[in-house]
């Protein structure tokens, strides 16, 4: 049975990237990640890791970083085909996104577990998109961070680290407070190299389960000039209990092989 890990385009289209589990939209409520991070069941993993005691000072995020935390998306802009390489508990997936193929038609399963996959697990394969209804657009990750809360990290030279807390949507929201998120500005393309979600102490978001540690670290690529910043690889970590099962997982999910599907933007 095929390893589906990339759950954004398992729901519907708009995932011509990053899995709607990493994305800034799914933070509110913990039961949906829950649904998650169980074991292979449900393959996809949201997961974080405890921040390091690192001194952190308030200070008002600069207007430049807040207009680029109003644009960002976690999810790679539309129009871009690449290799997306998922491992996880000894097992690997290789799938290739064609976003130049209709709807439903734009993943192909490349290989599983060093191997080929066969006829009828390429055709199952294939089946999952074809019940599947087109997603949305992730959010911009201000809508989900406070931005009033950011606090200095670090900074040098080439970039700087911010630290937010999550905004809490309703009531039913059990993990918002027990998280932060961490987002590294490069200073000279005006982009985002990095955005972590980390677990700052061990909760129990839900009965039965408790989580020691979670962690998910979304890396991009530089922007150039003839193109934007796009996906490089996500971390993911989880490491707690739910009743006497373990729900300890790593994952590593990479982005390689990047083509334009469309025509180049013309330069004004």
């Amino acid at each position: 049975m095929a390893i589906h890990f990339n759950a954004e385009t398992r729901k519907g289209e708009s995932a011509e990237s990053i899995p709607a589990f990493f994305r800034v939209s799914a933070l509110p409520r913990f039961r949906d990640r829950f649904d998650l991070i169980a074991p292979l069941r449900t393959v996809s993993r949201f997961t974080f890791c405890l921040l390091s005691a690192a001194s952190v000072a308030l200070a008002a995020l600069p207007p430049e970083y807040a207009a680029i935390c109003e644009s960002f998306q976690t999810q790679n802009p539309k129009g871009w085909s690449f290799t997306q390489t998922t491992s996880a508990e000894g097992r690997t997936l290789v799938e290739r996104y064609d976003a130049a193929q209709p709807e439903f038609s734009r993943w192909t399963l490349i290989e599983e577990n060093g191997r080929a996959p066969t006829e009828e697990e390429a055709r199952t394969y294939r089946e999952k998109f074809t019940r599947r209804s087109r997603g949305g657009s992730a959010p911009a990750i201000a809508s989900q961070l406070e931005l009033p809360t950011a606090e200095l990290v670090s900074e040098d030279a080439a970039q700087a680290v911010y630290r937010f807390r999550l905004k809490v949507e309703d009531e039913d929201d059990k993990t918002a407070n027990f998280l932060r998120a961490n987002v590294t500005f490069h200073k000279a393309t005006h982009s985002i190299t990095c955005f972590e979600l980390a677990s700052v102490e061990v909760f129990a978001p839900v009965f039965g389960v408790k989580i020691r540690e979670l962690r998910t670290a979304i890396h991009y690529h530089l922007p150039t000039a003839d193109r934007p910043a796009l996906l490089d690889k996500v971390t993911t970590r989880t490491r707690g209990r739910a009743f006497f099962k373990s729900l300890d997982a790593d994952m590593l999910v990479t982005y390689t092989d990047y083509t334009w599907a469309g025509k180049m933007p013309t330069a004004k």
